[in-house]
């Protein structure tokens, strides 16, 4: 069973080959022009002319070591898939990250387990704090099922600049707890008061692994 989470690493790979074989001349400079480097490098500061004048969806991911701009680069169902350099991938579900390859760290898998997602019904309906839970794949170190509970709790509005364009969004507090784990964390989405479209995240996938994401050139069809 463990198995899967290999051939799905090598899968998206796969993908990513494929999304390079198949760039115009365009697309594939762009893609070149982008794909940056994770480790000591300094950080971002892409400019709204930069980020419009390539034809790719664009999002900037911060993590402890480093960051990068990814390029939106499969679309399956709600899974967005986001590639870096280096056989880097961000799976996005709905603005959560639900699977990461490629970093020194990964969330190999992320489940639902509760009957309701409130990421799929939408961060912007909460009035009240709603509680799920899930089972993640940690690695290294082959930490499987790992329980975890969350609590989403609306906590206020907020303007945010992105490019220098100033967005009004929600700010919804996520608590995460895997008891089994020792594990306890904080998360924070910034959400259009629309349709839930998540602008920006810091999002600590596992433990000493946090990622900041902020949508630049966004994907918008598939928001609910």
């Amino acid at each position: 069973m463990r198995r899967q989470h290999v051939r799905v690493a090598v899968a998206l790979a796969g993908l990513f080959s494929l999304a390079l074989a198949g760039c115009t001349d365009v697309s594939r400079s762009s893609l070149e022009s982008i794909r940056q480097t994770w480790r000591g490098a300094p950080r971002m500061t892409p400019s709204a002319q930069e980020v419009q004048a390539k034809p790719l969806f664009q999002m900037h991911v911060t993590a402890g070591s480093g960051d990068a701009i990814v390029i939106l680069g499969n679309v399956d169902g709600q899974r967005q898939l986001w590639y870096g350099k280096d056989g880097v991938v961000i799976v996005l579900e709905h603005g959560r990250v639900t699977q990461t390859v490629g970093l020194i760290q990964n969330l190999d898998a992320s489940r639902m387990r509760s009957a309701s997602d409130p990421f799929a019904t939408g961060l912007h309906k909460l009035e009240a704090p709603a509680t799920f839970e899930r089972e993640d794949d940690w690695s290294p170190g082959y930490r499987y099922d790992v329980a975890v509970e969350s609590r989403l709790t609306p906590s206020g509005s907020a303007d945010i600049d992105i490019l220098g364009t100033s967005h009004h969004v929600l700010l919804v507090t996520e608590d995460v707890t895997a008891k089994a784990a020792g594990y306890h964390a904080v998360n924070r989405y910034w959400v259009d008061p629309q349709d839930g479209f998540v602008w920006m995240s810091e999002q600590e996938v596992l433990p000493g692994l946090t990622l900041k994401l902020v949508q630049l050139k966004p994907y918008r069809e598939a928001s609910s």
